[in-house]
């Protein structure tokens, strides 16, 4: 589906169009469901996530503005704030031992630098994987905390002891970087 037919969908959405909602959803739910799968990682909280986030979306349809992003951008915006919510809400970092120690070990830290590119689980051909191997190291890190891991920006800088500006700007960097990556 191209970006013009999910801006149709939503736009009849906005209006109460039940019919077009539910062929947004079907076009979008299972790339959605992997990414509350990818943060949450746990399939029911996933589900939950989803659902919630697809509340959000009917309910906030008029709210979407065209020239801040693409529909799916927006959709897949309330989706992950939706999972850091329960994150936070559930305090899920405390389940996956998240303590720097433990991210340390698991990561092969040495001296503060961590190795992220056993974490990656990417498909060996992808896109996505060939675009994050061209990034620094530092971008890659922080990315990957953030975006696969759920951290906030706080919690990044504690895990790889930089300052939140600069954590902040290697995140800033690296996302654009993969945008044009991804958009040849």
């Amino acid at each position: 589906m191209d970006p013009q037919e999910y801006f149709s969908l939503l736009s009849a959405t906005s209006q109460g169009d039940k019919k077009a909602f539910s062929a947004l959803y079907q076009a979008t739910a299972g790339k959605l469901f992997a990414l509350c799968l990818k943060i949450l990682g746990n399939k029911a909280a996933a589900e939950e996530a989803l659902q919630d986030a697809f509340v959000k979306i009917w309910h906030n349809a008029g709210e979407y503005q065209a020239a801040k992003g693409a529909v799916m951008t927006w959709m897949t915006s309330i989706v992950r704030y939706r999972c850091l919510d329960m994150l936070r809400q559930k305090n899920v970092r405390k389940e996956l031992a998240l303590d720097e120690e433990g991210v340390s070990n698991k990561l092969g830290s040495q001296h503060g630098v961590h190795n992220f590119e056993d974490e990656f689980c990417y498909e060996e051909n992808s896109k996505l994987a060939d675009c994050m191997q061209a990034l620094e190291q530092q971008q890659k890190q922080a990315i990957h905390l953030a975006y696969f891991k759920g951290l906030s920006h706080h919690e990044v800088v504690q895990y790889i002891h930089s300052p939140l500006g600069t954590v902040k700007s290697w995140i800033r960097r690296g996302l654009l970087q993969l945008q044009r990556c991804l958009s040849l």
